[in-house]
């Protein structure tokens, strides 16, 4: 009860004071994802589909910004080639699901089969249409609005703020009794991470191994050293929250991408990244019985298949089938069904609609609603004619993270660079054994950070870009001056 009138009262304030000021309320907004898959957040309000706090924030903030931004003098500056990029990616959407609507007869088998309700073509379009593009217009709106450090400031700390608040949720629900067992930090973690946070095991491992260097990369513009500490504490929290959800994918993405950043500019932390590794063992023994799971008898999962006319126990020490949770038996049909319909694929939801999920489900007892791997999901719906443009753009956003990443010289750079770099990274390794590139709930904080980094790297283009001037030698480059925005020193 406490719970949903602290929620109508912060709908009710964001949604009023973006009237007034669009850009904060849009960090409230932003804000919410933390606890937006929570099962006390309602879906849905007096019997309106779509009527909900997040859903209300976001229209009272569009409609804020469509006033305010004219007197604030803001126009759209979106360069034409990432504006070409966004286009083919939404395109693509739609497209894959204008596929999916001619007929959508295997999903309907697939709901029967789990006795579930079959879908409609207006669930289908408000899920597939309407709730996934609605997930990317605040990194849109961050673009646009984010012109000073003011606001640079705000939205930082909102981005940041969802995955430390998605961190204290994990630890505050994820008893300490289950960090000396891996068996049992997997187990609990499943059922307590789904029931009292929202987020699926997996999904929030990978979100948190990229928050914590999200987190770690705004030390630049701390004001001073208590800060920095504070932000460092912040960081470190977010790292045992991670170590709590017992999601191995977590576990290697947080390394992988460290490795990535360290080797980019923190080259001193190479050397103290082992006793980090050897501090979470330390205090979380069971991460280390997660991460070994599967590569000795003794550790085996005994949630085989039902079917025994599949062999998934291998005859030495190591199971292929406990190591991968189970893709060693879907993606070996995905990548078949892929190799049918190379080019184009089969339209969204594919593993549905083409009989794959079901299959795996009837006849051997798995659950996969998607491949677990997101490149082979992408390439299974829109095929290689699809995936070219998509891949391209996420190459470079990351191409663009790393060289404000790598730039000395502001802070700023630094910070929304390194903040980007560390979710965008964190999903491209964690893609490789789940997520999803389809906008989704998780992945609004990378979407947003992007937002942030196109906005910097866009100024950055116009304040240190030589131009040139013509003398009587001819002509010459000459560098612009710092842009005080955007070349702000630390403490300033």
């Amino acid at each position: 009860m406490i719970r949903l009138v602290l929620l109508t009262l912060f709908t009710i304030v964001c949604s009023a004071y973006a009237f007034r000021d669009w850009f904060k309320a849009l960090c409230g907004l932003i804000l919410m994802m933390a606890v937006i898959e929570h099962p006390d957040m309602p879906k849905s309000m007096l019997g309106i589909q779509g009527l909900n706090p997040w859903n209300i924030i976001m229209l009272c903030v569009l409609l804020g910004w469509l006033v305010q931004r004219r007197r604030e003098g803001l126009s759209w500056d979106m360069p034409g080639g990432l504006k070409f990029l966004l286009w083919i990616y939404v395109l693509l959407i739609l497209v894959g699901v204008w596929r999916l609507l001619q007929d959508y007869s295997g999903l309907t088998a697939y709901a029967l089969l789990k006795e579930a309700d079959p879908p409609t073509v207006g669930g289908l379009v408000s899920e597939l249409i309407v709730n996934t593009l609605k997930w990317i217009i605040p990194a849109l709106l961050l673009f646009d609005g984010c012109r000073d450090n003011g606001r640079l400031r705000w939205a930082l700390t909102a981005i940041a703020g969802v995955y430390f608040l998605l961190a204290l949720q994990v630890i505050k629900w994820m008893p300490l009794a289950a960090i000396t067992s891996g068996a049992d930090l997997g187990e609990r973690s499943l059922k307590i991470l789904m029931n009292e946070v929202g987020y699926h095991r997996v999904n929030i491992a990978v979100m948190l191994a990229g928050g914590a260097w999200a987190i770690f990369a705004l030390r630049p513009l701390a004001k001073n050293r208590r800060v920095a500490t504070l932000v460092t504490v912040a960081s470190a929290l977010t790292l045992f929250g991670l170590a709590l959800t017992g999601g191995r994918a977590g576990y290697a993405t947080w390394a992988v991408v460290g490795l990535l950043m360290a080797l980019i500019r923190w080259r001193k932390y190479l050397l103290i990244a082992p006793i980090a590794v050897a501090l979470v063992i330390a205090f979380v023994p069971a991460v280390q019985q997660r991460l070994m799971q599967g590569f000795t008898a003794e550790t085996r999962d005994s949630n085989v298949a039902l079917s025994h006319t599949v062999q998934i126990q291998s005859s030495g020490g190591a199971d292929a089938y406990t190591i991968t949770a189970g893709r060693n038996i879907a993606w070996p049909l995905v990548l078949d069904r892929i190799g049918q319909a190379p080019w184009f694929g089969y339209g969204r939801e594919a593993m549905r609609s083409q009989g794959i999920s079901g299959y795996l489900w009837g006849e051997l007892g798995e659950d996969f609603g998607h491949p677990h791997n997101a490149y082979l999901q992408w390439l299974l719906d829109n095929g290689i004619v699809g995936a070219v443009p998509v891949f391209f753009f996420l190459l470079l956003m990351l191409k663009r993270s790393i060289s404000l990443f790598a730039d000395s010289r502001s802070p700023v750079f630094i910070a929304v660079g390194g903040m980007a770099l560390g979710l965008l990274f964190a999903q491209l390794v964690g893609a490789l054994g789940s997520q999803t590139f389809y906008p989704v709930e998780g992945s609004v904080g990378m979407w947003c950070a992007l937002g942030l980094m196109w906005r910097v790297h866009l100024e950055r283009q116009r304040v240190y870009q030589p131009k040139p001037v013509f003398t009587e030698q001819g002509m010459v480059a000459v560098a612009r001056p710092a842009h005080p925005l955007w070349a702000e020193a630390p403490g300033t």
